[in-house]
């Protein structure tokens, strides 16, 4: 069933996997240096792309319904057409990295369930 995609999901790949056309001045000779000065370095694989990509949330069974702006919410469905990686997984990913980097967080609701317990 996970092989089957949406109508929308085979459009988005085909837009990411089409190539782009470049464009060639035509107009203007370019000195001999600065054909070096645009040649793009290779593309190095970024490792928080290469944690979001290997986060596993297939045992995630909750649901949490949360509401976005419109300019984060096109930023996100944008950034899985440029990666392939599911905004699902993507949210996931980064609720789960601000626990870890902010501790602080875990213990304000740790504090809380104390207080609530008395």
């Amino acid at each position: 069933m996970e092989s089957m995609k949406s109508l929308a999901d085979q459009l988005r790949e085909k837009l990411v996997t089409a190539p782009e056309k470049e464009k060639v001045p035509t107009s203007k000779k370019e000195p001999a240096g600065s054909a070096k000065s645009r040649e793009k370095p290779a593309k190095a694989t970024l490792p928080i792309m290469e944690a979001i990509a290997t986060f596993d949330n297939s045992q995630n069974k909750t649901m949490v319904h949360v509401r976005f702006d419109s300019k984060t919410a096109d930023t996100m469905n944008k950034f899985k057409m440029a990666t392939n990686i599911d905004v699902t997984k993507f949210v996931a990913f980064a609720v789960k990295h601000l626990f870890e980097t902010h501790p602080e967080l875990k213990t304000i609701i740790k504090q809380f369930i104390q207080n609530t317990e008395l």
